[in-house]
């Protein structure tokens, strides 16, 4: 809400807004701006257009006052490496998911999604309620970041493949496009990954470097035109059941934000991830239908592939965890939260889910 909106709905006069906006707020906001480079090309307009947001809101809650320049993939830095941009302060804050960076270490899948984590209520509640922020926070402090809620996907769509994959066999020596730590689980049964930022992922497909590429769900991935190369369309993504998007914001800058800029960037990144979702629910339903009816072909992942990926996931987090504190501390975190999340959840919203995705087919 603009300050002066708030007047309006308080029924505050003139004079007493002058008094409570010149000393509290007017006089203490000093003119910032940053930048932040995302890992998003500006054609998706649901992951950029959640970081527009996010900028958007900043400077209608400071009348202006705090900017935030944002910049599309590859404009400052290539869309995977936001985050070294952001950790030697050549820009203030990026946009990015924080899978990506599981090369420097492995703990940085947490601050988007584990292979068979929780889906998107649960991971954003063990984020903002169940310690995720704090325990996250504390490993990115090493590198000189803090992280702000500023996106979610929803659990996302499992890729598309030039042919049908039925056994864990079809798997073996598949190039597959595949983002962050998931990409050491397929390895053990076989698959040989390959991380590629968005952009790049077409060419890829079309020249055969890759079999197969998944990147977020039907909206996004019917503006990247997988479906016209390799059609069949699979599901679940269990490596991302409900991934969060992250803001980075370079350590010192945070610090050296009023308190108000501090949570005035909080809010907004909240609000971006609440567009998001909603957009992503909006958008996804319709496109799906387009596809489908484009020649797409829909498959599930057979549950012989679903128990063979599960298995490598839960053996590969315990050979990980065993010799990495950082990615054993946070594992813990979320593993327990998830346990005592799910136990609720499939009480009461996975009945009343399974009635109505029914009914509403019938």
């Amino acid at each position: 809400m603009k300050r002066r909106d708030f007047i309006k709905i308080t029924g505050l006069g003139a004079a007493g807004a002058a008094t409570l906006a010149a000393p509290a707020i007017a006089q203490s906001m000093p003119e910032i701006k940053w930048r932040m480079p995302t890992s998003w090309p500006k054609s998706l307009d649901t992951l950029f257009g959640g970081a527009e947001m996010m900028c958007k809101m900043v400077a209608e809650a400071t009348d202006n006052k705090f900017q935030i320049q944002i910049f599309a993939a590859g404009e400052i830095v290539p869309g995977l490496q936001v985050l070294d941009a952001v950790q030697n302060a050549t820009c203030e804050i990026g946009h990015t998911a924080s899978y990506y960076y599981f090369g420097k270490d492995p703990t940085f899948t947490f601050g988007s999604a584990v292979p068979f984590g929780p889906n998107m209520r649960i991971n954003q509640a063990w984020y903002m309620q169940g310690g995720g922020r704090e325990v996250l926070n504390e490993f990115y402090k090493s590198y000189n970041v803090v992280s702000l809620l500023a996106g979610n996907t929803g659990c996302q769509m499992g890729g598309w493949f030039r042919k049908e994959v039925n056994t864990p066999e079809d798997l073996k020596g598949m190039k597959f496009r595949i983002g962050g730590f998931a990409g050491r689980v397929l390895q053990k049964l076989g698959v040989v990954p390959q991380q590629l930022a968005g952009g790049d992922i077409y060419p890829a497909l079309e020249k055969g470097t890759i079999d197969a590429a998944e990147w977020v769900g039907p909206y996004d991935d019917e503006k990247l035109g997988f479906y016209k190369i390799a059609p069949h369309y699979y599901y679940p993504g269990w490596w991302e059941g409900g991934p969060m998007l992250l803001a980075f914001v370079n350590l010192d800058k945070w610090n050296a934000l009023p308190k108000y800029y501090q949570s005035v960037l909080e809010q907004a990144g909240h609000y971006a991830n609440n567009y998001m979702m909603a957009r992503y629910d909006t958008a996804n339903p319709l496109a799906l239908k387009k596809l489908l009816a484009g020649g797409a072909k829909l498959h599930a992942f057979s549950p012989p592939i679903m128990e063979a990926c599960y298995k490598a996931a839960k053996e590969l987090h315990a050979e990980v965890g065993a010799t990495n504190a950082n990615f054993k501390k946070v594992h813990d975190s979320l593993a327990k939260f998830t346990g005592d999340g799910y136990a609720w959840f499939q009480v009461a919203e996975v009945g009343y889910d399974i009635f109505m995705a029914r009914r509403s087919q019938s």
